[in-house]
């Protein structure tokens, strides 16, 4: 008898995904640093009918690469004019597409999850507006679930925000700001040696009250220091109601060559 792959013996035994990212629609939030989603039908049914009176209907989408759910490739954002590894931003962008670190090159995952619910430890259902997530927080977060983050893992950070993103302009707190990772935080992630690290809001770090997005120090310390990959407008409410705090991570971005990001679909797969 063959000996079944443990991988498919664990499919086979039952699994259940859950949705991580928030469906794309026209008229959705979007950074005010990136082109909106558009998407319209260009050919409805009925206005070409095969003989056999069959038809078909299609659609064309409009998007920038980081609007929705998306991961940041490492061309997105440079320090100095030098890319992740010291690579000149000048040279790699020429002709309009990267040639290093464009986002071809995003890896596939299929790795170990851990969820650090900071809503959660601070008792609420949204972190307030423009809240700082420490070093610390996401250490107490950590040793509540009883899971910390790891080499290779990717570490998925809840503020609640997700539950704005029907109303745009609560989402994108211009005015108000919008909670995210600190400084401090990053550097407690890239310490740890993951692979990628993401949340539910537009740009992933604190965004203080009025402050906008005039400067993204999280994401230099992530993607240009330390070449991890970012995730951001996560919808992290189904997970964190299951009770889950770690699971496998599902994640294929598309092969946009020479691009700075990539729109995706993240799933967490859970036993049955």
């Amino acid at each position: 008898m063959n000996s079944q792959d443990p991988l498919l013996a664990a499919v086979a035994g039952g699994v259940r995904l859950i949705e991580l990212g928030q469906p794309f629609f026209t008229g959705m939030p979007c950074s005010p640093n990136h082109p909106g989603f558009r998407m319209t039908l260009i050919r409805r049914h009925g206005d070409m009918e095969r003989p056999d009176g069959g038809s078909a209907a299609n659609e064309i989408i409009v998007t920038g690469g980081h609007v929705g759910t998306h991961i940041d490739a490492l061309s997105h954002v440079s320090h100095d004019g030098e890319l992740h590894g010291g690579v000149s931003a000048a040279d790699a962008q020429r002709g309009g597409a990267f040639t290093a670190h464009g986002a071809e090159n995003l890896p596939g995952l299929l790795c170990r999850g851990v969820l650090l619910d900071v809503a959660a430890l601070r008792d609420v259902a949204t972190l307030p507006p423009g809240y700082g997530v420490t070093a610390e927080d996401l250490d107490l977060a950590a040793k509540r679930a009883g899971v910390e983050p790891g080499e290779g893992d990717v570490a998925l950070i809840r503020t609640g925000w997700a539950r704005n993103f029907g109303d745009t302009t609560a989402y994108l707190g211009k005015e108000t700001g919008v909670p995210g990772a600190t400084p401090d935080a990053a550097r407690w992630l890239a310490d740890r040696g993951i692979v990628a690290t993401g949340s539910d809001t537009t740009a992933y770090e604190q965004i203080p009250e009025g402050a906008g997005h005039a400067v993204l120090p999280v994401h230099r310390i992530l993607l240009v220091e330390s070449g991890i990959f970012i995730l951001e407008h996560l919808d992290l409410e189904a997970l964190a109601e299951s009770g889950l705090r770690e699971f496998v991570f599902m994640l294929a971005p598309l092969r946009i060559k020479g691009g700075t990001g990539s729109p995706v679909r993240p799933l967490a797969a859970v036993t049955a």
